[in-house]
């Protein structure tokens, strides 16, 4: 269970975040919709403990993340997988060493496990062949599917996705949120979602909140939003 509760955020004298609050069930796939500057990423960035708030609480599985010292912090990430706009790749590592870095630096595991673990997952985002290819030789799907999956390895819990479909064609953004959707209802891990695309949004979201200026508007499920007698809601969705 996430809980957010009258979070605000300002930068200088623009408000960012202003008293948000909601709540996303176990195993919920949420998106967060809204126009470029609403305050999606800084909000997703907020739920991972990479921002602090001015005040409001972030409650992760019953902890407030905002009170943690940042060693607490990095144990609760352990759970958690981040999938960043840009893939954040390391450029320097293969695509099976990008998948294995976190089984690396924060497991036991031997590394014949860590082998079958890593080729289990490449297959599944359908990566297999690639493993020993550099980022600079993936079109930008495959760096994304290479970037989900060292996001799920450690079997995460809880799944965060910033701007998944980013930079791609819509082919390639609608094969990315179906991927991420099959992903995540197969480790039943809890998923928020931060994104632009609101066709492929409405498509495999449980449930969406939509942002305008820091403030939520709406949120329901994707056929309550669609059928709204909103004004803005009708346009938006439009």
């Amino acid at each position: 269970m996430i809980k957010v509760n009258k979070l605000f955020k300002q930068f200088g004298s623009q408000v960012v975040l202003n008293e948000i609050s909601f709540e996303i069930k176990p195993g919920e796939l949420l998106v967060i919709l809204g126009e470029s500057g609403s305050g999606k990423s800084v909000l997703l960035q907020h739920l991972i403990g990479l921002i602090k708030p001015d005040h409001g609480v972030v409650e992760i599985e019953g902890r407030d993340i905002t009170k943690l010292r940042e060693s607490d912090l990095l144990r609760v990430r352990r759970d958690m997988g981040y999938l960043f706009q840009d893939g954040a790749l390391y450029d320097f590592m293969t695509v099976y060493e990008n998948a294995a870095f976190p089984l690396r630096e924060h497991t036991r595991l031997k590394r014949k496990d860590i082998k079958t673990k890593v080729l289990d997952i490449l297959k599944m985002v359908d990566l297999k062949g690639a493993e020993g290819k550099f980022p600079s030789q993936l079109s930008g799907g495959m760096r994304k599917r290479a970037a989900l999956a060292r996001a799920v390895i450690m079997d995460s819990k809880i799944l965060f996705c910033d701007e998944p479909t980013s930079g791609l064609d819509p082919i390639k953004s609608r094969n990315i949120m179906d991927l991420i959707n099959t992903i995540v209802r197969k480790l039943k891990c809890t998923t928020v979602i931060a994104s632009h695309d609101i066709i492929n949004s409405l498509r495999i979201a449980d449930r969406l909140i939509l942002i305008r200026q820091g403030q939520i508007v709406a949120a329901g499920t994707p056929a309550e939003l669609r059928s709204s007698k909103d004004a803005y809601l009708q346009e938006f969705f439009n």
